[in-house]
């Protein structure tokens, strides 16, 4: 009889079934230190908006409350706590971005300023002041918008004579409408050697992300202003809605794989790992459709993308990776954007809107989702804001494929999961030689003596855990088995 336990460890898809150091499957969870959390299905916050919603952000004002923003293709708005409508906001006339246009935010003081491409100008909504977005005075069209300092930065633009998709430009400081070149430091950069800006990070320096560098601008003050120094030339940013960061640590994807950059130099950190597997699974005919968010209370960073087994266009994988543990999982879920944002304060009157009655809230009355000015990790789905707070999705984690004896067959006999919370069936996965399809057996549940009966002969196993209901946690499994002999 052999006896053994299997922690699950890092998801390595890239790497051979057998004797994988870490498990092959890892569908709807988050990675762990010691094993895989639960990710929570959708729950909306919002009413639907007229169309696909195509960004979403939120800001404080001076007092702190919070007022939560999204924009679709032609209109933008503001999120109403008291009817959970999307209140139109927009400016006389509206918008029309393209496909492959999306709204990006920055709040500069009590404005928030919004690009929407280089179909549209600038907009800009004063906190406590304005009840709609209007054109901000004397600014240029971006795809990319923010904040460097107390100057506002936009990148790859159109100032009335086409796109110019290599320019970076900057206001004058402490005046989101003086951009005149010259006057309060106002002024811009062309790098013309590295092809198109594809993201712009802010902060005390700017990140400036191109298809064939990373280069970071420094404030130095007249006559330069800012130098702009490439400090990666090899691998630049292939995708522009691949973009997200954390404070100064900056996450893109580029032509080969999954990177980090920390504004000295870039970390490969999909290689190896997940890179083949997402782009044999990558439709790169929609990358235009990809989204990228951090959430910092899972310290994980995800990107959100169509699938090529995906029979539409909307985004159904959510790649996720820990960025604290340096470990990776996945999740299959619809989504047309992922955002990080704070929620407004519900009153009674304002729950009554979610659902006919408190028995119907899709999310506990406890979570954050309720508690005005709280972080949360969402985005969009249906035309409507959505967050992760509602129930945790069904989860599947396979381990590595072993030999209980090598050149033996075997017969697994019991399996012991090892959870929290909700309910547990394994499956055993079996062939016989290495070119042969895997066979799992019958999904079978947890006994009253804490172990999963199997029968389960072959020379190759691995363990399929199945996880649902209100899990939180799964480590691993014990299993039980012995050698039958050579065949």
């Amino acid at each position: 009889m052999v006896t053994a336990m299997i922690k699950f460890g890092e998801w390595l898809p890239d790497q051979p079934d057998l004797e994988n150091t870490g498990v092959t499957v890892a569908t709807n969870v988050i990675p762990a230190l010691s094993g895989y959390r639960s990710i929570n299905s959708l729950s909306a916050v919002s009413n639907a908006g007229d169309s696909i919603l195509k960004g979403i952000f939120a800001s404080k004002d001076n007092a702190g409350n919070v007022k939560l923003f999204a924009g679709d293709a032609g209109k933008l708005y503001e999120f109403d706590t008291s009817t959970s409508n999307l209140s139109d906001i927009s400016k006389v006339g509206g918008y029309s971005l393209a496909d492959n246009e999306y709204w990006r935010f920055a709040q500069f003081g009590t404005s928030v300023i919004a690009s929407g491409g280089i179909g549209e100008t600038l907009q800009e909504f004063t906190l406590g002041t304005d009840s709609a977005f209007a054109d901000l005075a004397n600014a240029p069209k971006a795809d990319f918008v923010a904040i460097v300092r107390d100057q506002v930065w936009i990148a790859n633009i159109d100032e009335g004579s086409g796109r110019i998709p290599y320019r970076a430009r900057w206001s004058g400081i402490n005046d989101a409408t003086s951009w005149t070149v010259g006057t309060d430091q106002a002024d811009f950069q062309d790098i013309v050697d590295a092809g198109a800006i594809t993201g712009l990070v802010g902060g005390e320096y700017a990140t400036i992300l191109m298809e064939k560098a990373i280069c970071v601008a420094q404030y130095v003050g007249t006559p330069l202003i800012y130098q702009i120094d490439k400090v990666e030339t090899t691998r630049g940013c292939a995708f522009a809605g691949s973009v997200g960061n954390i404070g100064r640590l900056v996450f893109y994807l580029s032509e080969d794989g999954f990177y980090s950059f920390d504004g000295r130099q870039i970390a490969p950190i999909g290689a190896e790992k997940i890179n083949k597997f997402f782009y044999n699974d990558f439709n790169q005919s929609l990358a235009y459709k990809m989204s990228c968010a951090v959430d910092p209370t899972n310290q994980i960073v995800a990107w959100s993308y169509v699938s090529n087994a995906n029979t539409t266009t909307t985004p159904d994988k959510l790649l996720m990776y820990n960025y604290s543990i340096q470990r990776w999982s996945i999740a299959e879920i619809d989504t047309d954007l992922i955002r990080p944002f704070y929620t407004s304060g519900y009153n009674t009157e304002g729950l009554d809107n979610l659902g006919t009655n408190l028995d119907s809230l899709t999310t506990q009355l406890d979570s954050p989702l309720y508690k005005g000015g709280t972080f949360l990790f969402g985005g969009s789905l249906s035309n409507k804001i959505q967050s992760f707070s509602g129930s945790p999705l069904s989860a599947t984690i396979d381990t590595a494929e072993f030999q209980i004896t090598k050149g033996k067959n075997s017969l697994i006999t019991r399996v012991v999961p090892y959870f929290t919370d909700g309910s547990i069936t394994t499956q055993v996965g079996v062939r016989d030689k290495q070119d042969e399809s895997i066979t799992f057996s019958s999904a079978s549940s947890l006994n009253n003596d804490g172990f999963i009966p199997h029968r389960s002969q072959g020379k190759y196993h691995r363990i399929r855990m199945n996880v649902s209901g209100n899990w939180n946690y799964a480590q691993g499994v014990d299993i039980e088995g012995q050698p039958l002999g050579r065949r």
